[in-house]
């Protein structure tokens, strides 16, 4: 974790904090697709005994289910205790169908964006292409916002984005690990619903056994439309892997 958070100490250089956000189950099947943001003050990556507390943090593809539950947690008391900020959106299948996987990805992570700018911080959080301009403000005296993948494009918010974020910045790990956790937790519920799917199992990937259910028992509400009848003509499903990156050009 200590070269994740000298990553952040690097980019951030000068700046009040870092917000990171990433995304979980863009390439699923069903469910909605959650964004998770975290904002780490500058002082944060000072405090020695706060990062012990999240010993461990990473990309949450790398991390068992068991770690991901203790460090999102963690997150959670430690948002309790005022020491960060940790806050999660989603985008309704509904959304994906009207506005595309890409467009609904955006609105989700906007959503988080939109939470953290509140009160006192909203100043630090400039319209993308107004950096340096707010109130007179230098670009450096306003917050780092660092989005995994590619930038986003057309987005509402000033930021910068990171090619495989989840695996250098702390603040991005650990926005990835809020949005995966809320995510499952989202599709266990799911589940009890429709058990006839396993999606405690898979999550809504487009595993062989999700395909085989979904040719037994047709699509549920949850499911996302073109995404199941690309499955349903025989195409190749969309990837299995929880949350690569992608372009939103």
């Amino acid at each position: 974790m200590a070269s994740l958070a000298s990553f952040d100490r690097k980019r951030g250089a000068g700046r009040p904090g870092i917000a990171g956000v990433d995304e979980a189950g863009r390439g699923s099947l069903c469910g909605p697709v959650v964004a998770g943001a975290v904002l780490l003050d500058a002082g944060f990556y000072g405090e020695a005994g706060w990062l012990r507390r999240l010993a461990g943090a990473n990309d949450s593809k790398k991390l068992t289910p068991e770690k991901r539950a203790e460090l999102r947690g963690r997150l959670a008391a430690m948002a309790a205790e005022g020491k960060l900020h940790a806050v999660w959106a989603e985008a309704s299948v509904l959304e994906i169908s009207a506005h595309n996987i890409l467009g609904a990805t955006r609105l989700a992570m906007a959503r988080c964006i939109a939470q953290l700018a509140q009160g006192p911080l909203a100043a630090l959080f400039p319209a993308a292409g107004t950096e340096g301009e707010l109130f007179g403000r230098t670009e450096e005296r306003n917050m780092l916002v660092l989005v995994d993948g590619l930038p986003l494009r057309p987005f509402a918010w000033a930021h910068e984005a990171v090619k495989g974020g989840d695996g250098k910045s702390l603040a991005i790990a650990l926005a990835s690990i809020v949005a995966k956790v809320e995510r499952d937790r989202m599709l266990v519920e799911m589940d009890a619903r429709y058990p006839q799917y396993g999606f405690a199992t898979h999550k809504g990937y487009g595993t062989p056994e999700h395909v085989e259910a979904l040719r037994a028992h047709g699509p549920c509400a949850e499911h996302r439309d073109l995404f199941v009848r690309t499955i349903l003509a025989g195409d190749a499903p969309p990837p299995e892997s929880t949350d690569g990156e992608f372009s939103f050009e």
